[in-house]
């Protein structure tokens, strides 16, 4: 083998690999056999033990770059993908018993193709739905393409409800989820009329909401209310909250209703008047 040795060290009695990453596939099969058993049976953390494990890893990026490969249509960088399969190849490692009455290659792909889907359940998504919602949007777009394709049109609600076993309102629901999972930019770029020019989609988009404006009016008149009195301040609830006439208020605290007017008046005229005060 071109890019092995033969020599044997007395520390660890494992071929001594020079170039474990160069090793060819249906090398790598039969020493991961060999290395596997030295790992099962040497005390973890000796040298002997990390000689082992590293090579084993080395060994077989292969795997790694097979499944990798199997993505290779996703926007990602194939780099990133690649580093988290490794991470499902370790796993795979860690776990793997010769006892088992499979090859490692059967054993390791699926821990990595696991962890390459679990990296884009997790990171692909402009918006963070349910794991439930997100396995139920492929499940969707599987049977919207079988639908489609056998009804010849887009199907209906309760037809994918029947064929994925859900209620309509889940189906609605994962559609509506199904939007999370691409998102664009308001300052995008949108054609609009050739004598205008280009647009932004902000520009297409929203309205303005009058009611801002009183967020800010509130805002300014609380701590202005909070230096009145506690009587001014009680006219002004049962005036403007429970909506009483000044009749009624007079009533209620005893005074006449044009002693009310009066002192709505002047209440009202000094909390203008702080409005109106640039803040200072």
């Amino acid at each position: 083998m071109a890019t092995t040795t033969q020599a044997v060290t007395e520390s660890t009695q494992l071929p001594e690999i020079t170039a474990p990453r160069s090793v060819a596939p249906q090398d790598a099969r039969a020493l991961s056999k060999l290395f596997f058993g030295r790992l099962a049976t040497a005390e973890e953390g000796t040298a002997e033990y990390q000689y082992a494990r590293n090579t084993l890893i080395e060994m077989n990026m292969s795997l790694v770059r097979y499944a990798a490969g199997r993505f290779r249509n996703r926007a990602d960088d194939m780099e990133d993908i690649v580093q988290v399969g490794m991470i499902g190849l370790i796993k795979a490692i860690d776990r793997f018993e010769l006892s088992r009455d499979t090859q490692f290659a059967t054993f390791a792909v699926p821990y990595i193709v696991g962890e390459i889907k679990r990296f884009f359940r997790d990171t692909s998504w402009a918006v963070h739905v349910p794991r439930r919602l997100q396995e139920a949007r492929v499940e969707l777009a599987k049977a919207t393409e079988e639908l489609s394709t056998r009804l010849g049109r887009a199907p209906r609600v309760a037809e994918l409800a029947a064929l994925m076993n859900l209620t309509e309102d889940e189906v609605i629901e994962t559609q509506v989820a199904a939007n999370g999972y691409h998102s664009t930019s308001l300052d995008a770029a949108v054609h609009g009329d050739p004598a205008e020019g280009e647009a932004a989609l902000a520009d297409f988009i929203g309205e303005e909401d009058p009611a801002l404006e009183l967020v800010e009016d509130f805002h300014t008149l609380a701590p202005l209310i909070a230096e009145l009195d506690e009587r001014d301040r009680e006219i002004l609830h049962l005036r403007f909250v429970e909506e009483l006439t000044q009749s009624q208020i007079g009533e209620r605290l005893g005074v006449s209703q044009m002693h009310v007017s009066r002192l709505l008046t002047r209440t009202l005229k000094r909390l203008r008047a702080g409005m109106l005060t640039p803040a200072g």
